[in-house]
């Protein structure tokens, strides 16, 4: 992988998580968490989307991957807040 290509990936999750975080309130993880969260968040999205019969297509690859990502990473939050919201209170 070309150091542009991670650099890029990088950016777009935190971009990712920082949307999960916003439309998740109080679910944030701050900024290594929530690049973390949008990665695995694209992961989750084109895993999960698909599999639920909903089709993003904005036109633009980044925009689709970072509203994808977002998506996956509010199911993300979503998970690690019923496991451990109790706990991290």
């Amino acid at each position: 992988m070309e150091a542009q290509s991670l650099i890029i990936i990088l950016l777009l999750g935190a971009l990712a998580g920082w949307l999960a975080g916003m439309v998740f309130q109080g679910g944030g993880l701050g900024l290594i968490g929530n690049i973390v969260v949008g990665i695995i968040g694209g992961f989750i999205g084109y895993w999960l989307l698909p599999k639920v019969g909903v089709n993003i297509n904005t036109g633009t690859g980044w925009l689709n991957y970072v509203l994808t990502a977002a998506i996956g990473a509010i199911v993300l939050l979503v998970v690690i807040n019923l496991i451990f919201g109790s706990r991290r209170n």
